[in-house]
């Protein structure tokens, strides 16, 4: 999803304490000391004129120092099946329901040994998070800041080399993928975040005359829980996912796939490390419907903060529905949900980029990004050109062992993964308007093996062209150059997801009109690059449709979803007189 960097800010020196004092006499109160107290943000002092840089992405070059701590990290996470209990306000928990994880490329291989918590202990989780959160709320941000802070630092020197082999090993990412995701995009979601907090805490209201009235913003948590229910596809989706409702005043019950569990493991002990508190943030395994049914079922759900499957969130949504009398707040329900992404190309398009840029979006990380190119859309005239470069580039790609550097992918993530993916590849094999140009081939004997594979269709409409397939999958369907705007149309109706898409083409007349043509089926669209790749505080991240409720991951306003912010009024001038002027006669 995301390819992120390093973010850092510095506070210029603002009118400061003196500044305030002297409002505070101008007003004859001590009110802006309280308010200074209260969210450890002071408006509009010491908080302008932030730099924002992202987290540069290591080569990992041969003999380079970032691969050398990569090996010794590899080297110690194979070499045992590190235990991860349940933890609930700090305090270890370990049930009968064992479960195990290994690796998608050596599926023999024990990673880690987990455990499933039952209802009764979701249960207890909630009521200490619920108590918990009511202390955290009154943590003042400037701490949460320094946490979060610390954290960030963690990741990016400490831990990163641990983050990356858990990645690499639990969830078959290549170096570069591990890179982009468990190190550069998970530190810029704990840092970029921090800093679109303390930009959102100096916005202060209106207060025409100080003297008279003051009039403020807070930003609180919402009473009760929010559920954390976190994808195996992107370790940093987990951290934003658990932690952003943290940084807001909130306490979470984080719910990560058993297919990213070490890695997400890693994550939940560097945030204690750095200083969150135990109950703030609850590490709970669980069976999906039994966590599903509990959270659903306590009157103190604030809010469900998911990346999966369509039918999965709508589930939640129906609980969430059937119980909504029950509940204390209106849940926030807040999800992503994968997507049908297309690349379209215009007969005025460069072939080199579009081939290169469809080979990447399509295949990196086995397809299993909710952004990659499943669906594409070819002039006839470009055709001929364009089928024999995905030809040649597809065949080019080398599937093996992680740790294995010349390795351009690997295995898909689990069986249930491996058995969908490849009934699309036997339903092109057996299906008369689908002609597999290359790949077909897979094989479980050792790890989850999906060779790229390329369809070509006669029918846009078939399931291979609208159904999500989530694996290293990619049907092309090849458009007469006199059928462009049926072509696009297409594109706009035939599925139900509308989450990322890229239009490639040099006449700057149609690019104009794929603009207005594809306003609704993206919710980040690409002008000749790949539909793969964005970037947070870059291209904050989300869909519409049944692509998901589009909050925009790694952009500002994600963090408001969060909060329920509280606006205050306090005047200093009594009233003694209930008439008004006009009154008086």
């Amino acid at each position: 999803m995301f390819q992120l960097r390093h973010v850092t800010y510095t506070a210029t020196k603002g009118k400061g304490t003196a500044y305030l004092k002297k409002l505070a006499l101008e007003s004859n109160s001590s009110y802006l000391q309280k308010y200074q107290n209260i969210c450890s943000v002071v408006p509009n002092t010491n908080l302008k004129d932030f730099e924002i840089k992202n987290e540069p992405i290591l080569e990992y070059k041969k003999g380079s120092a970032e691969r050398s701590q990569l090996e010794k990290a590899l080297k110690t996470a194979t070499a045992a099946c590190e235990e991860i209990p349940i933890v609930v306000g700090g305090k270890e928990i370990r049930t009968d329901n064992v479960v195990y994880q290994v690796m998608p490329h050596n599926h023999s291989h024990k990673l880690s040994k987990f455990y499933y918590a039952d209802s009764k202990i979701i249960q207890n989780a909630i009521k200490v998070a619920v108590e918990t959160q009511k202390k955290w709320d009154r943590t003042p941000l400037n701490e949460r800041l320094t946490i979060w802070e610390r954290a960030a630092d963690l990741m990016a020197g400490k831990y990163r080399q641990d983050l990356n082999a858990a990645t690499m090993l639990g969830q078959s990412k290549t170096v570069i993928q591990a890179e982009i995701d468990s190190s550069a995009e998970l530190i810029d979601f704990i840092r970029m975040n921090a800093y679109f907090l303390k930009e959102c805490a100096k916005y202060q209201p209106i207060s025409e005359n100080i003297k008279v009235t003051k009039n403020s913003m807070r930003y609180r948590g919402i009473d009760g829980f929010v559920a954390a229910v976190s994808p195996f596809n992107f370790t940093a989706i987990g951290g934003n996912l658990a932690y952003t409702p943290a940084l807001m005043g909130n306490a979470v019950l984080w719910k990560p796939s058993d297919t990213a569990m070490l890695s997400n493991w890693r994550i939940f002990n560097i945030m204690r490390e750095a200083g969150v508190p135990d109950g703030v943030v609850n590490f709970v395994p669980a069976d999906g419907p039994v966590f599903g049914d509990t959270i659903t079922k306590s009157p103190y759900l604030a809010g469900i903060n998911f990346t999966g499957s369509v039918p999965t969130f709508n589930r939640l949504w129906k609980q969430v529905g059937n119980n909504i009398d029950s509940y204390i707040n209106f849940p926030r329900l807040i999800g992503e949900c994968g997507g049908k992404n297309f690349h379209f190309v215009h007969p005025t398009a460069d072939v080199d980029t579009v081939v290169s840029a469809t080979i990447r979006s399509a295949f990196e990380y086995c397809g299993q990004k909710c952004s990659a190119c499943s669906r594409m859309y070819v002039p006839e005239s470009l055709w001929s050109k364009i089928k024999s470069g995905l030809i040649a580039e597809a065949e080019k790609l080398k599937l093996g062992d992680v740790q294995d550097t010349t390795s351009f992918t690997s295995a898909v993530i689990d069986d249930k993964a491996f058995n969908r993916i490849t009934s699309y590849i036997e339903h092109a094999k057996n299906t008369p308007s689908l002609n597999i140009l290359t790949g077909g081939t897979y094989s479980k004997k050792i790890g989850y093996f999906v060779t790229p594979t390329i369809v070509q269709t006669q029918d846009p409409l078939d399931r291979i062209m609208t159904e999500e397939i989530f694996g290293p999958v990619l049907t092309v369907y090849v458009y007469k150059d006199g059928d462009l705007n049926q072509a696009m149309n297409l594109v706009n109706t035939s599925t139900k997801f509308a989450l990322t898409g890229a239009v490639f083409a040099r006449d700057e007349n149609f690019l104009d009109q794929a603009l207005e043509e594809f306003k609704m089926t993206a919710g980040n669209f690409y002008i000749n690059d790949k539909s793969t790749g964005s970037v947070v505080g870059q291209q904050p991240f989300g869909g519409g449709r049944m692509s998901g409720t589009n909050d925009k991951a790694g952009g500002p306003h994600y963090i408001l979803r969060w909060t329920s912010p509280q606006a205050i009024k306090e005047t200093f001038v009594p009233l003694r007189d209930i008439t008004y002027p006009y009154m008086n006669a």
